[in-house]
């Protein structure tokens, strides 16, 4: 049996942790005087009372904040990474056009598709899972020649991207929020930001110091083979960017770095820093410069550009409150700033899902619509020179290609 075939979030296991915890803490007096060694008894059995203590308040907390389902997806692994999508397009994308019969037949019944695929990174060479949503309107003849906008998902640690759709149920509020004309007929594009092993692997979405250069696959290399894949838009107007938790600072943090690729950005309880803790460690090496390029609010500060930025935070949670604050400090004109500060209802799930309806129509209220193919570019926004990380195929100065330098 797989971990993702593993339910932890449901009434009968909270009570059986329960159980156990009260039985190992009541093992701890009972068997004080009987251990034929009983300094290691002891230790052991107050070792193991705490921590089933421990697991059954993690659970009962993960039941009632619906964090994580199942066991697999509290370990970031799947059977199935194309979970919660309708077909697999292959290796980047190159069966495509065999999930057109299948994308078509939902778009009759006004229904976008999910299609999972993998993408190899021309610059970095990482091959990584990707989920792409293609909207009802991509497949309609009358939309043939026209060309798409972008949102790029990012999905929050230690996730993959079929969490976005059997945790989120993003692709059935895209259809509805399409139909209701609160958002133009977007691609979505959906990446896996931190690649295996999940739990002792948090990127940050960041270009490590000598490490995997994620930021450089997320933005250059997904941007490379969308555009060559996909029917999309070319210009920054039409690339947005979003994400929660985690994918809300690497949604902010890659607008931020590229202004040339992203006009809008979306910060769901996200932060603006990049933490150095235990699951992430450290992925800068002293290198002060990489930090402060990493830094949100630094680089709004130092390299204003014309973005359009939605921040959003837990009214309860002071970290995530913090966060807009330095934020709203350090963005000026041209950058618009939009902080909504929510109803307390915690860092979970649950919030997610309520959250996501409006966050779909503020950018629903920003993002370009379809054009046509040969429609021009519209105006660009120059790069600011980033700093050399020293990972082999990473962006680095004013560095805009998608093939590596």
């Amino acid at each position: 049996m797989h971990a993702s075939a593993i339910r932890i979030d449901t009434l009968p296991v909270v009570l059986g942790a329960a159980v156990v915890a009260l039985v190992a803490v009541a093992a701890v007096p009972w068997a004080w005087d009987r251990w034929r060694h009983r300094t290691p008894g002891r230790v052991g059995t107050t070792v193991l009372a705490v921590m089933a203590v421990v697991a059954a308040c993690g659970l009962a907390v993960n039941s009632a904040g619906s964090f994580f389902p199942t066991l697999g997806s509290l370990l970031g692994t799947s059977p199935n990474p194309g979970e919660g999508t309708v077909a697999d397009a292959g290796p980047d994308g190159r069966d495509l056009d065999r999930t057109l019969p299948t994308v078509r037949e939902r778009a009759g019944a006004g229904k976008g598709s999910m299609l999972h695929l993998t993408v190899t990174g021309h610059r970095t060479g990482m091959t990584r899972d990707v989920d792409v949503y293609l909207p009802a309107a991509y497949s309609a003849p009358e939309w043939a020649g026209f060309r798409f906008p972008v949102i790029e998902w990012i999905p929050h640690f230690p996730g993959e991207p079929r969490q976005v759709a059997t945790l989120y149920g993003l692709p059935d509020l895209l259809d509805q929020q399409i139909a209701a004309h609160r958002l133009p007929p977007a691609v979505v594009i959906v990446p896996d930001p931190n690649g295996e092993p999940r739990l002792s692997h948090d990127s940050e979405c960041v270009d490590a110091v000598s490490g995997p250069a994620d930021d450089t696959f997320l933005s250059a290399d997904v941007r490379g083979w969308a555009q060559h894949a996909l029917r999309l838009r070319a210009d920054r107007e039409g690339w947005a960017v979003a994400g929660w938790s985690s994918g809300g600072y690497c949604a902010l943090d890659l607008a931020a770095r590229h202004p040339q690729w992203f006009s809008v950005a979306v910060s769901m309880s996200g932060y603006d820093v990049t933490p150095h803790d235990v699951e992430t460690g450290d992925l800068f090496h002293g290198r002060d410069d990489i930090r402060h390029a990493n830094d949100v609010s630094a680089v709004l500060r130092e390299h204003p550009s014309p973005l359009r930025l939605l921040a959003t935070a837990d009214g309860a949670a002071g970290d995530e409150r913090a966060a807009l604050d330095r934020l709203h400090a350090a963005a000026a004109s041209p950058v618009q700033l939009t902080t909504w500060v929510l109803p307390p209802s915690g860092h979970n799930l649950n919030s997610v899902r309520t959250e996501l309806p409006a966050v779909l129509t503020w950018l629903g209220g920003q993002l370009g619509s379809p054009v046509p193919a040969d429609a021009p570019p519209a105006d660009g926004v120059p790069p600011w020179p980033l700093p050399d990380p020293g990972t082999p195929g990473c962006l680095r100065g004013t560095d805009t290609s998608v093939q590596p330098s």
